[in-house]
């Protein structure tokens, strides 16, 4: 046992080696075979000890970079995170007991990658198997399956390399057949590419202002960086290159800039003189004394603040108090810097910038499917993503949100505008592939070329259905392992040896 143990933590690491800053994808599946070569013919209790250091292992690795908050928030939610794989483990125990198991055993896996992806506080998205597939072969059916169908995909490569070790290869054509049958489905997409047809094109302007100092304290410099996005976007209507609408980040205002004339009118002065709208990234009081909203901001020149976005996914415990002063005192640590609760936003309406309708995404809202596929949807025919990550910006953070934004690019058939106070910013093709981009820690402007679509992609078709369908036939396979054990008088749950190699 601790010889699985030990290997389940080194499983974990294998596993999040796939993730940048590594970024080696191929490690994906082995890291999951891993775990479920430790889990299999263990006992519920094994399995979910198990499980539960390969998780610890796993987000340890993935979430290193929430050091920079501290090491009690990166503790915290490594640990958190990890306990959602202890009933994964109890899962693969269970499910591996039953024919076709390295498929139920893929269901298991994105079953609970889909339960943490949205319980409690609307879940946590972060490390999902498909965010990590970024200039890979998998890639290519993400148009097709969505993030879940990929991550089942990368699952069952992992489940059949377990299956390929425990039968030794005692059965040859049937590992051929399986081995084929795997091998289709992940390049067939590759081969026949989802092409939607292309609307009219339009230039957009995504500015960086950079952060003072060493670029993390928004705070302390939001006047600062209100005035550089200002003048930033100032010095590109000097140069008369013609956009149709720019684009700033998220805290590119920290203060309501309908309440505060200083911002108001730094605001007011570059929308004028570039004469196009620009979509501000701003903090807007409530209606709630203690709550604020974070907001993507339509700002036309010479009328104002039009149509509006409010960020549908706050970070809890980073951006809002789950139950104030309940669990934990909101004066402890970070915590004591969050006043007031962000409120989350409901509309899934597109934005309508310059004619066109534009998904736009805060921050962490990119991660999840609910805000990008809702507005998509609904008309959009763009997407833009206003971030900071200002906190993040020496750390894998934003590579790794980056690399969301070109999968969700892949994925919807949409170009993808991406701005961030210091970095990464840039402007990414429907392909998946970085059109322009500039340096992190640069105050510049990104310009590109970009064409609307008006198409669905299968995977946003789906919506959140295929998440619906593997948790549901996860169930299904559990349930009926309950029963079959019943029915047989075991009702010791804590199973035995599997037999054979089914």
């Amino acid at each position: 046992m601790l010889i699985r143990c030990v290997a389940a933590l080194l499983g974990g690491v294998v596993l999040s080696v796939g993730f940048a800053p590594v970024g080696s994808a191929p490690a994906m599946p082995v890291g999951i075979a891993i775990l479920v070569l430790c889990i299999r013919g263990r006992r519920l209790r094994a399995g979910a000890l198990i499980g539960w250091l390969f998780g610890l292992a796993f987000f340890g690795g993935v979430l290193w970079w929430l050091r920079v908050v501290g090491p009690d928030a990166w503790g915290a939610l490594t640990v958190a995170q990890s306990i959602y794989f202890a009933p994964l483990g109890m899962a693969i125990a269970a499910v591996t007991r039953l024919r076709w198991w390295p498929l139920w055993t893929a269901c298991a896996w994105v079953s609970v990658e889909t339960w943490r992806g949205a319980w409690p506080f609307g879940g946590l998205t972060w490390g999902r198997l498909s965010f990590a597939t970024a200039d890979t072969l998998w890639a290519a059916a993400l148009p097709w399956l969505g993030m879940t169908g990929v991550s089942l995909l990368i699952a069952l490569t992992g489940t059949f390399l377990a299956w390929l070790v425990t039968s030794r290869l005692r059965r040859p054509a049937a590992a051929a057949v399986a081995a084929a049958g795997l091998v289709a489905v992940t390049c067939v997409p590759s081969l026949a590419t989802y092409d939607l047809e292309r609307g009219r094109s339009m230039t957009v302007a995504a500015v960086q202002a950079d952060v003072p100092g060493d670029g993390t304290d928004v705070l302390a410099h939001y006047r600062d960086i209100t005035r550089a996005f200002s003048e930033t976007t100032i010095e590109l209507a000097g140069t008369r290159q013609p956009v149709d609408f720019v684009v700033w980040s998220e805290n590119s205002t920290a203060v309501d800039p309908f309440t505060d004339v200083e911002t108001n009118s730094e605001i007011t002065r570059a929308s004028d003189a570039i004469g196009v709208p620009i979509l501000v990234g701003g903090m807007v009081n409530s209606s709630r004394e203690k709550e604020v909203l974070n907001q993507g901001i339509v700002w036309q020149p010479e009328i104002g603040g039009g149509d509006r976005y409010t960020k549908r996914h706050p970070v809890p415990y980073g951006e809002y108090i789950p139950y104030r002063g309940s669990f934990i005192p909101d004066t402890y640590g970070q915590l004591a810097l969050i006043p007031r609760d962000m409120a989350s936003g409901t509309s899934l309406e597109p934005l309508r910038i310059a004619g066109a309708r534009v998904a736009d995404a805060i921050c962490f809202d990119v991660s999840y499917d609910d805000a990008i596929h809702g507005q998509v949807a609904n008309g959009g025919q763009l997407i833009t993503v206003q971030t900071s990550n200002a906190m993040f910006i020496n750390t894998a953070q934003i590579d790794q949100q980056f690399e969301i934004s070109r999968l969700r690019a892949i994925e919807t058939g949409r170009y993808v505008v991406v701005a961030a106070i210091n970095g990464l910013s840039g402007i990414i093709g429907p392909d998946g592939e970085v059109v322009e981009s500039v340096d992190p820690r640069t105050r510049s402007v990104v310009v590109g070329d970009v064409t609307l679509a008006d198409e669905l992609t299968p995977a946003v078709w789906m919506g959140p259905w295929p998440g619906r369908v593997i948790v549901g036939v996860t169930f299904l396979s559990i349930a009926f392992i309950l029963v079959t054990y019943r029915r047989k008088g075991r009702h010791d749950l804590g199973f035995e040896h599997p037999r054979g190699d089914q």
